[in-house]
């Protein structure tokens, strides 16, 4: 797998060439490595290792529905009371996250935060990573310059 701009990380990997399986500690399974998988089990691993996320309070790949249709969230982050706070969309590395405006995935990330209305959303395809906070008194998505540590990110969420 590709290296990423992320710290490196020791994982669980096995299976042939072309059809390995990583392990995922929080979901307690194997599951199939594709390039966006990589990214996601190293953007985990970061969140816990270094913003000392509580690996309990991190949710992945959950499902929810929105306007009749089911969607499913790569990361989501909750606070202590179980609320979430946090949504992280994983783009595999080659997908180019960088566009503002004209990527899909922006649209894509939004749509999801209609359904949660969480306070922060991050974009990552492990290479570049992208941080917003919802400002509700301008009703818009601001650009934070890092992913701020768990209990910074409760903290601002007040």
């Amino acid at each position: 797998m590709k290296q990423l701009n992320l710290p490196k990380y020791s994982f669980r990997i096995t299976g042939k060439e072309g059809s390995e399986m990583i392990l995922d500690t929080l979901r307690k399974k194997y599951v199939k490595l594709t390039p966006e998988e990589w990214v996601r089990q190293n953007f985990v691993q970061y969140l816990i290792q270094e913003g000392r996320y509580p690996p309990g309070l991190i949710g992945i790949e959950m499902r929810f529905s929105f306007n009749k249709m089911k969607k499913r969230v790569d990361i989501l982050v909750h606070d202590r009371q179980g609320n979430p706070v946090m949504i992280v969309e994983c783009k595999s590395p080659e997908i180019n996250i960088s566009d503002f405006y004209e990527d899909k995935v922006y649209d894509q990330i939004g749509s999801y935060n209609l359904g949660y209305k969480v306070p922060y959303v991050v974009v990552t395809n492990g290479l570049v990573n992208y941080a917003f906070r919802f400002s509700s008194e301008k009703n818009q998505y601001e650009h934070m310059l890092e992913i701020p540590f768990y209990e910074d990110l409760i903290a601002l969420k007040s």
